[in-house]
């Protein structure tokens, strides 16, 4: 279909899954004029013909067709599945662009592709960017979080078109910002999805306790999430929670209910636990979360073992409101703590890489349009700007407060879970990272002397500085020579 106005587009998007689609359509209600390309061309006519009638959003049957509606220097988003298609056409796209031409990654791909990409592209003149988006369908109809990275010098030709469709806040501050070189934007949208599965956990764990701890009807559920809503728990997750409790089947009975324990992933999760462990950081929390999936993903087996060991979930006595209290301490503290590791790697990685990472524009990007968008989001930046080097996200006084007058009800809630047979990993892991990182003084030393006495692995002293090595010949039959001292 040629443009009827004879004009060329400000860029195409490539791929008609509902994430492109929409995301045309916000690009076409901003006044930009978009061609669509699918590598089936009868979506493309579904999309026409549907979604898009009587817009000016036009279609492209091939892609030399495309790259010629377009104006230069010429921007292509990709909306594809991550990994071998991404390279499969821009394989196909590089000979039909020119130097300057720009190539645009709007799927969740793992950053060392996006590292790849970049240099691979800049070597032939094409610029590179690999964005994250977050929000789901809605979000990308409406407004979503938008994190580019990549290629620098396209960031000015995309700038007008990302930040225009991106979400805003209640004050107008666009959720769309350059985060940094190279795989900087799709690494921040990994520790996004991250912190995402740690969130999810978390509510989950919330409504299991209520369900089985405190044997809540659905509704009583409802109304504390809903109610939940209204303080410093304010987010989309604990909003759509609250829905989710409320939604009948078509018997009447919690639709919930109806569903399989068996969750599902595609991998960021597992990329953000993975990286935590190459950079050395304790993501402790979101790593319980990934394995909380797996550990669902194992149905039949759960089912057999829940036989064997007559596994059963105790009532947990006491005040009700006693007890919602603390478990809403309990939440809110683990969930500042999910994201704490989350901006601790993000920091890691931008130090280990050079990105240069802004953490309060981070928290920017997160706080509308996204999966964890949160009202605190909004403190975490205020924390960032009154110090750009704070480590960890919890010293921040806001913070700090709300996790030390967290810390009764939080304890309260993990010693619970434990004596009454409730499964909260999350919280839990959440509660011991926080232990771990404020005690001065961690077992840590007879860990060393371990390693010392059956590997010769040396250690420090505290009575001597730091960086000298000894070896103890803990038998006095091992000898004196230490193996090489390395970490990891």
């Amino acid at each position: 279909m040629q443009n009827p106005l004879h004009n060329k587009s400000d860029i195409a998007v490539i791929g008609l899954a509902v994430m492109g689609q929409n995301l045309i359509l916000n690009m076409n209600d901003h006044g930009f004029q978009v061609s669509a390309y699918n590598r089936t061309a009868a979506k493309t006519e579904q999309f026409l013909n549907g979604p898009a009638k009587g817009t000016k959003i036009i279609g492209a049957y091939s892609l030399e067709e495309l790259i010629g509606q377009l104006k230069q220097p010429r921007k292509v988003m990709l909306m594809v599945q991550a990994g071998w298609a991404v390279d499969e056409l821009i394989a196909q796209l590089v000979p039909l662009l020119d130097k300057g031409d720009i190539i645009i990654d709007g799927g969740n791909a793992h950053y060392p592709d996006t590292e790849r990409r970049t240099a691979e592209l800049a070597e032939q003149g094409i610029l590179f960017i690999g964005t994250g988006i977050s929000g789901g369908e809605e979000g990308a109809r409406h407004g979503p979080s938008i994190m580019p990275g990549g290629n620098p010098e396209a960031w000015s030709a995309v700038k007008p078109i990302l930040q225009a469709v991106a979400a805003k806040t209640a004050s107008g501050e666009v959720c769309c910002h350059w985060v940094g070189k190279n795989g900087a934007g799709h690494f921040v949208k990994m520790v996004h999805n991250g912190i995402e599965y740690g969130d999810m956990q978390l509510i989950c764990e919330a409504y299991q306790f209520m369900k089985d701890g405190l044997d809540m009807s659905h509704a009583e559920m409802q109304a504390v999430f809903a109610e939940w809503n209204k303080t410093e728990l304010n987010s989309y997750l604990v909003q759509i929670t609250a829905d989710i409790l409320g939604t009948n089947d078509v018997d009447g009975t919690p639709l919930v209910e109806k569903i399989l324990d068996r969750a599902g992933q595609k991998g960021t999760g597992k990329w953000t636990g993975i990286n935590a462990l190459d950079l050395g950081t304790p993501l402790m929390l979101i790593t319980e979360a990934v394995f909380a999936r797996c550990i669902s993903a194992l149905k039949t087996q759960r089912v057999q073992a829940a036989t064997v060991f007559g596994h059963k979930i105790e009532p947990v006595a006491g005040n009700r409101e006693e007890w919602l209290a603390a478990l809403r301490q309990a939440l809110l503290a683990s969930k500042i703590i999910s994201y704490a590791q989350g901006f601790m790697l993000m920091r890691q990685a931008s130090e280990h890489y050079g990105w240069d990472l802004d953490y309060g524009n981070t928290a920017l990007l997160w706080r509308e349009g996204c999966i964890i968008r949160s009202a605190f989001l909004g403190n975490i930046r205020d924390a960032y700007a009154a110090n750009p080097d704070l480590v960890f996200l919890g010293s921040d006084a806001y913070f700090k407060d709300l996790l030390q007058q967290a810390l009764p009800g939080w304890r309260k809630v993990a010693a619970a879970a434990m004596q009454h047979g409730l499964p909260m990993p999350c919280t839990v892991s959440a509660l011991s990272f926080l232990d771990s990182y404020t005690c001065g003084r961690l077992p840590a030393n007879l860990l060393q002397a371990q390693r010392d006495y059956f590997g010769a692995h040396t250690y420090e002293r505290i009575d001597q500085p730091e960086g000298e090595f000894f070896h103890t010949n803990w038998t006095g039959t091992g000898g004196d020579t230490a193996s090489t001292a390395y970490n990891v």
